[in-house]
């Protein structure tokens, strides 16, 4: 195994142990299985029955419901006694955080039940302990007594677990030991699997959630090394980032994590959670999984790479020199390829951020405006802003006049062979082993010399996403610090498949510290196909609606960089799911508080359903507006509470002055 899975160039799933759920075969190389969670109270037999029905005509092919306490667990056995009336045998999942008496009953009723194992024994009180070696040893012992009794019961009956891990809900001994680390995480879950393979229990799926993609690929990758160093083998992995949010951040921040690890061949089961409906979490979890059917994933030839230049465990960007305002300490530069419009109008560069004001004659500048535009043969006849550059066929650059706002771009071999050269900024196309090759060691040290090129990296393969991580690999190893910028085409229809595409391809490289900008296009026949189907469907699922492709690949560039964590342009939330637990309306909160934050660039905001998931899901989060009671709320500073027991009516305004009593807040512009 190389690294964390069996190839970094050829596509090829992880072998890992069958686990049985019910009827239903996970792990050993069986169909990667898409589930979702209820939202419902699952005290509500009917409505949980109900939604759970959607769910699985959705496609669910596992179907998790919360059971937080005693009488929850209980109540499964109703809610699956009318599913089985009803002629629905999907697997059931009890979710179990805090009450270990919930399991156990649960156990018994349903194929499958999720344990945190940093809440499950362990009480969190945010405080840092210094355990000695014989202190740690003997909590692993309370943790055995605890939790010995529910394997045995999973065991007796046959029942999968599933040891899920949270970022956010590490215990304090974890905390003490590992802090908020990927290696805490996959040594938290390892306590626990131990103790289950000690009762020789091995139907156990485990995860890695973390709502930081980057912390979430990280902590799978080491998980997956530190089980095959201590076991020899691995078991099922249950897919997924947590808190994602909804709409297009949420798509695009679950494609990142999953779909990097679903490349490698990493995964068993996926959920994506969406801060919608649980229905229509699952064509979301089905678009990023078809991705990886022998007949979309071709392997064509990548060279096996001989040693790692990079280390997948710890983010550190690729080192590079800057070339005008690209690579060596910037942030990563958008390309807004402008190329397929029939003209170039002022008004047409609203899409990527730029809104042109007659009036006054001036150019207003969003935070997600494009640094760059492609224009291929075009040469626009009116004044840009002036911080707006840009790319254009070599040939088309050569007639133009202004050499301080153009720049040519041209492929290797007529670069280095021609003569129309700028003496400031060349943007040279680098194929990535589209036949097998890259190019020769000779050209790459030309380009290497070239204090004005920015490589442009793209790759026609169907394994693309590793045939660029390959020439990246090779153009370490040959010191070629150039800039480098991810070129991606889809060739895919609905909005969701493009969001998975951009994502993963791209998101995948930058989370391995690889990119100085991206750009995103694509084929003829998908931007006709979106331009005429466009208002078709006006949920916004299945075509681009109420938008210009254009603006749509501009706002989906600069998601994915702030989802990987290299480029913050604007607000980010990190919003639960939903589920039997919460105590408000989680959607209509999450549109409401975004309504009137979302010009604040750069501040983090947890908006969670209940103390579940407050302030250990929410980790990642500088402000946390979390359910208390029923129509309460407690908001927090990063961990800290702040405010208990908020009136839900004014909760949203109390928010704002915490913003504002931490100097995180600003009018926003009229």
């Amino acid at each position: 195994m190389q690294a964390y899975c069996h190839s970094l160039t050829q596509y090829k799933r992880l072998k890992t142990r069958e686990v049985r759920i019910g009827d239903l075969l996970l792990g050993n190389f069986h169909p990667i299985r898409l589930q979702t969670m209820t939202t419902t109270d699952t005290m509500d037999t009917m409505a949980t029955v109900e939604q759970s029905i959607r769910c699985i005509e959705a496609g669910a092919e596992l179907v998790r419901i919360t059971a937080p306490s005693k009488k929850e667990a209980e109540n499964l056995l109703n809610i699956k006694n009318e599913l089985r009336k009803r002629g629905y045998h999907t697997p059931l999942v009890a979710d179990i955080h805090f009450t270990p008496n919930a399991a156990e009953i649960a156990a018994r009723i349903v194929e499958k039940v999720r344990v945190n194992p940093g809440n499950y024994v362990d009480k969190k009180k945010f405080e840092l302990i210094e355990y000695t070696d014989a202190d740690y040893a003997e909590e692993i012992e309370r943790i055995q007594e605890k939790f010995t009794p529910l394997v045995r019961i999973c065991k007796e009956h046959g029942t999968a677990m599933r040891i899920g891990t949270n970022h956010g809900s590490l215990s304090d001994r974890i905390m003490s030991r590992y802090g908020d680390t990927p290696m805490g995480m996959v040594e938290s879950a390892m306590e626990f699997l131990r103790i289950a393979r000690y009762e020789s229990f091995h139907n156990i799926v485990l995860s890695m959630k973390a709502s930081n993609p980057q912390v979430m690929v990280q902590a799978y990758r080491l998980l997956i090394q530190q089980m095959d160093a201590e076991f020899g083998e691995c078991y099922p992995l249950h897919l997924g980032v947590t808190e994602a949010g909804d709409g297009e951040d949420g798509r695009v921040k679950s494609a990142a994590g999953i779909g990097t690890l679903l490349e490698d061949g990493i995964g068993d089961t996926v959920r994506v959670s969406l801060t919608e409906d649980p229905e229509f979490e699952i064509p979301v979890c089905r678009d990023l999984v078809k991705r990886y059917t022998a007949s979309t994933r071709q392997t064509q030839h990548i060279p096996a790479i001989e040693k790692i230049t990079y280390d997948p465990f710890n983010y550190q960007r690729r080192e590079s020199f800057e070339v005008s305002n690209i690579g060596g300490k910037q942030v990563p530069v958008v390309i807004a390829d402008l190329s397929k419009l029939d003209t170039l109008t002022p008004e047409k560069l609203s899409a990527v951020g730029y809104t042109y004001d007659a009036a006054t004659d001036k150019w207003n500048i969003s935070d997600m405006a494009a640094d760059y535009i492609f224009t291929g043969d075009q040469v626009p006849n009116f004044a840009l802003p002036g911080t707006l550059k840009v790319i254009v066929d070599s040939a088309t650059w050569k007639n133009a006049t202004d050499h301080d706002k153009y720049f040519p771009i041209d492929d290797v071999r007529n670069y280095l062979n021609g003569t129309t050269k700028s003496d400031k900024l060349n943007f040279v196309m680098l194929d990535c082993y589209n036949d097998g090759t890259l190019a020769s060691q000779e050209e790459l040290q030309q380009l290497a010399a070239d204090k004005t090129v920015v490589l442009c990296l793209s790759s026609t393969n169907d394994h693309a996403m590793p045939s660029v991580r390959r020439a990246f690999v090779e153009l370490m190893q040959q010191q070629v610090k150039n800039p480098m910028i991810l070129i991606v085409d889809s060739n895919w229809q609905t909005t969701d498949e493009h969001l998975i595409h951009y994502a993963t391809e791209a998101g995948a490289l930058l989370l391995d510290g690889f990119g100085d900008g991206v750009c995103f296009g694509m084929s003829v026949n998908s931007y006709l196909k979106q331009s005429e189907a466009g208002n078709a469907d006006t949920s916004g699922r299945n075509y681009i609606t109420n938008t210009s492709v254009e603006q749509f690949i501009n706002s989906t560039a600069f998601s994915i960089l702030q989802a990987t964590r290299t480029r913050i342009s604007k607000t980010e939330y990190i919003s639960c799911p939903s589920c039997g637990r919460t105590l408000f309306d989680l959607q209509e909160t999450t549109a409401k508080i975004r309504s009137v934050t979302n010009h604040l660039k750069g501040v983090k905001i947890a908006i969670m359903g209940c103390i579940v998931n407050g302030p250990g899901e929410m980790a990642d989060a500088d402000f946390g507006y979390v359910g208390s009671g029923v129509g309460k709320i407690t908001l927090y500073k990063g961990k800290e509470v702040v405010k208990r027991n908020v009136d839900s009516e004014v909760a949203v305004d109390e928010l704002i002055n915490l913003l504002k009593e931490n100097d995180a807040w600003v009018e926003p512009a009229s």
